[in-house]
């Protein structure tokens, strides 16, 4: 029985919450260490409230991410102070260009993880 090889995770980690003015400034790590390079990966994001009420929904370019390579995309949420947040949801993949990719196996490839108080994820 030959088993399906699955691709490389692509990981995405919510790692900074940084209040900057009236936004919350975002530090999203894009993880693309076992990956074929990206041309366009555009995610789709919704930031939840403390009480899981959706605040603000966010469409991210966080491409280009080079082959094996690790890199920080910064974004700001605007209108939204980070104590508010409770989490961030990867709610869809826009667009996904590069190699064999595309907007299903980019989403099936990704894993959110977070290093801040409000978790990520899909």
């Amino acid at each position: 029985m030959a088993q399906e090889t699955k691709p490389a995770p692509l990981k995405l980690e919510l790692n900074r919450l940084e209040q900057a003015g009236e936004a919350c400034r975002t530090y999203l790590l894009v993880d693309n260490s076992r990956g074929p390079a990206l041309k366009s990966l555009k995610v789709d994001l919704f930031a939840f409230d403390t009480d899981s009420v959706a605040q603000k929904r966010l469409a991210v370019e966080l491409g280009p991410v080079q082959e094996r390579k690790t890199v920080v995309r910064l974004f700001d949420f605007p209108g939204l102070a980070c104590a508010k947040i409770g989490r961030v949801l990867l709610n869809d993949v826009l667009t996904c260009e590069g190699g064999e990719a595309s907007r299903e196996t980019c989403l099936e490839r990704i894993e959110t993880d977070s290093k801040t108080s409000a978790p990520f994820v899909r």
